[in-house]
């Protein structure tokens, strides 16, 4: 019956997903991987609720990705998944080299300013990562990643109204280990892995992994030859694991990532307009025709590029007790940026901006694990989390005014501090009250306090100094929420589980990081957003373990979206609760042996996102602020369809080793870029293809591996920066085009 369903799924819907919800029984090891002779697939255990669970038993709508599979996708950043997970967006972010934006079933950060929180959760090491800076993670030390699909209000840290991705690295044990790898392109890519780990005693082992990454980007000035779009980074992580008993163990991690890369271009997609305040609107640049060459300007220079300290430390403390288990998490994260972005990507002043952060976080998280070993398991909890965010930004605009054609000087200064307070307590509870059915409830409460101070300063050259001005002001706020969970569900046999849920999600209010007039200040602080979703889903499993998959089918429920929208004047950037939306989906993941050595895998996604209001008096006719080209008829970053199907074959050759070829294909429908529903800043639908080949040596010691990325250099935009009432902005980014690369590895 499940080798049926799967089939027809496979049929109908471009099928499976790469590595989605069951993996090979071996876990990768700096020795190789045994995947090539798996006869059967074991479920990967997940921590989705916080304990180690079989991804089968859990009423949660979770994708895990271990070593292989993220080698298979040829993924060396965390927005390498981008395909692999249904109703997932995730890209690097608004043209910065060090940035992520996501977005998980149309739920994710509408605006890359640090006064906005995101809406997917990112942690690594269980530890939260409060920034969509820095959150673009080289994964180079990597046991396993996984994405939970939904609000995630119970367990999961500050703000998880789209879902969550947990990243976990991995940790020295007993074994001595290693493995050296050096990685060859074009664009100039030139890449190091290393990873070792050994034991010094019975109770201590420790382990180093570090990166170096180089390429020399692919966009460039037409006239200078100058480069962009490239990645410079350099990063470290250092493990210490101590087991001094069987009743105590800890895990000490340091990590320290350098990055110093050149700009992050785009096309400016619309004309760009300059306001000449006697000639009326000027043309600077007129809007660009055919395909994206990946040719770009910028005006600032070669010294002006973008540059991050990422580091910080966690310590997880783990004692066992018979039934009860403590668990204390803690982290300490410093990150500092100092980025230029040329949000028009030309040669004109018109959004040139610097931003410059230095963010501080320190969390403290305490768990009271319970597992009477039969029928009953709960998870109690205490969360803390300070941040502190000082920013420094100015914003360059020499182009964008003129007087009877003569350009008019323009700066714009922002000094602003963040100060969070977050304060949860939680728990969740797994009851088997009868046999093959369980309840699992959960409530959580979360306080939270923002102090936020903004200044913000005009300069304009002669002779218009009298417009120069400094708005100011300082703002404080708390809110609270109560988020419950419940889902029962139903294990019809061994290989067949099914299971409803509902889930409630929270994100605070906060303050608009853009208010540059009297006018903004005045509204500044805007309220939080709050999701309710509904699913009910199967998992399923052949009874020879050489079929798994899974579908879910979900309503969520989103209300007071936090909108940053663009207003009437250069200076005007509004922040409104504006809508409220129903987002619908059905989500189908799996994979399967076929064969000897055949593996298929894929996933297929449909999701009906749409608003059921959205007050902006930019979109009613009869409002003064009447904007015929704003439309709100679609979510941004929410494709109706989405897919992946990949398959790889190994041949076994004897004294020779094994190889491995591998290709895989994903689609995406329509996509919006912007809230506004700017034309220009539509992606229409796209398929982009993978095609990789592996040798490993009979003992897993050497591996050689080559593959190409985009094969059918499709040229696609993945995100957009929509400042339209500022010389008519609207600049698209976009991804990688064709590459190829090859590598050499050795296990020691």
């Amino acid at each position: 019956m499940q080798r049926t369903h799967l089939s027809l799924a496979v049929g109908v819907a471009l099928a499976l997903s790469g590595t989605a919800l069951a993996q090979d029984t071996p876990q990768a090891t700096a020795a190789g991987s045994d995947r090539p002779s798996a006869q059967t697939l074991d479920t990967i255990t997940v921590t989705a609720r916080r304990r180690e669970e079989s991804a089968q038993d859990v009423p949660v709508a979770v994708t895990a990705f271990d070593q292989d599979d993220l080698r298979e996708l040829q993924a060396n950043n965390v927005d390498g998944l981008q395909g692999a997970v249904p109703n997932l967006n995730i890209v690097q972010g608004r043209g910065s080299s060090n940035s992520v934006n996501v977005f998980i079933r149309g739920i994710g950060q509408p605006d890359a300013l640090q006064t906005f929180d995101p809406g997917v959760g990112m942690y690594v090491d269980d530890v939260y990562y409060s920034r969509i800076n820095g959150a673009l993670f080289s994964l180079f030390d990597i046991q396993q990643v996984e994405v939970l699909r939904g609000p995630q209000g119970t367990l999961y840290g500050k703000n998880s109204t789209g879902g969550a991705i947990k990243v976990t690295t991995r940790t020295p044990g007993q074994e001595r280990e290693g493995a050296v790898e050096l990685t060859v392109g074009d664009h100039g890519r030139l890449e190091q892995r290393f990873y070792g780990a050994m034991p010094f005693s019975d109770t201590v082992s420790a382990s180093l992994a570090a990166v170096n990454t180089d390429n020399d980007g692919y966009v460039r000035d037409p006239d200078t030859g100058r480069r962009f779009n490239e990645d410079d980074t350099r990063a470290a992580r250092l493990k210490l694991a101590v087991t001094p008993s069987d009743d105590f163990s800890a895990v000490f991690s340091v990590d320290y990532t350098r990055q110093n890369n050149a700009l992050t271009l785009g096309r400016p997609e619309a004309p760009l307009i300059q306001t000449d305040l006697a000639l009326g609107n000027v043309v600077l640049l007129p809007a660009p025709t055919g395909e994206y060459d990946f040719r770009s300007r910028t005006s600032f220079g070669p010294d002006q590029g973008q540059e991050l300290t990422h580091k910080g430390g966690s310590a997880t403390l783990t004692w066992n007790g018979g039934d009860w288990t403590f668990k204390s998490i803690t982290g300490y994260r410093r990150l500092e940026t100092a980025s230029f972005i040329d949000i028009d990507a030309s040669e004109y002043e018109l959004g040139d901006v610097f931003v410059g952060l230095n963010q501080r976080q320190v969390s403290q998280e305490l768990q009271l694990q319970f597992d009477n070993g039969s029928n009953f398991q709960g998870v109690y909890g205490l969360y803390y989390l300070n941040e502190v965010v000082p920013s420094e930004q100015i914003a360059f605009g020499d182009d964008i005014f003129a007087f009877a054609g003569a350009p008019l000087a323009f700066r714009r200064t922002i000094a602003d501090h963040l100060d969070t307070e977050s304060y949860a307590a939680f728990v969740h509870t797994t009851w088997e009250f009868v046999p093959t059915w369980t309840l699992s409830t959960g409530l959580r409460y979360t306080s939270e306090t923002k102090d936020y101070a903004r200044t913000t300063s005009t300069f304009w050259g002669a002779p218009f100094e009298s417009l120069d001005e400094t708005v100011a002001f300082e703002a404080r706020g708390s809110w609270d929420a109560w988020t419950p969970s419940i889902s029962l569900q139903k294990a019809f046999s061994d290989e067949l589980m099914g299971y409803v849920s509902a889930n409630r999600g929270f994100k605070s209010g906060g303050f608009n990081g853009r208010a540059n007039n009297a006018a903004e200040v005045a509204n500044a602080e805007f309220d939080p957003e709050t999701v309710w979703t509904y699913e009910a889903g199967l998992k399923f499993a052949s009874a020879n373990r050489r079929l798994q998959g899974g579908v879910a089918a979900f309503r969520s429920e989103y209300k007071d979206f936090q909108a940053r929208v663009a207003g009437e004047t250069p200076s005007d950037f509004p922040v409104i609760n504006a809508a409220a939306l129903t987002i619908d989906g059905v989500e189908f993941e799996g994979v399967a042996l076929l064969g000897q050595g055949t593996r298929l895998s894929g996933q297929v996604s449909w999701l009906d996102a749409s608003y059921d209001r959205f007050d902006d008096p930019r979109t009613d006719p009869a409002s003064p602020f009447y904007n015929p080209s704003v439309s709100h008829a679609h979510v941004p970053f929410s494709p109706e369809w989405s897919a992946r199907i990949a398959l790889t074959q190994s041949f076994y050759i004897g004294d020779a080793g094994v190889l491995t070829v591998g290709a895989d294909a994903s689609y995406r429908d329509d996509t919006w870029l912007s809230v506004d529903n700017r034309d220009v800043l539509k992606q229409d639908a796209y398929t982009v293809y993978g095609l990789f080949g592996v040798w490993d040596s009979p003992d897993y010691r050497w591996q050689v591996r080559a593959g190409v990325r985009n094969l059918t250099d499709e040229v696609y935009k993945t995100d957009g920066q929509e400042f339209s009432n500022v010389a008519n902005i609207q600049t698209a980014y976009y991804a990688w085009p064709r590459n190829y690369y090859a590598s050499v590895r050795y296990n020691f």
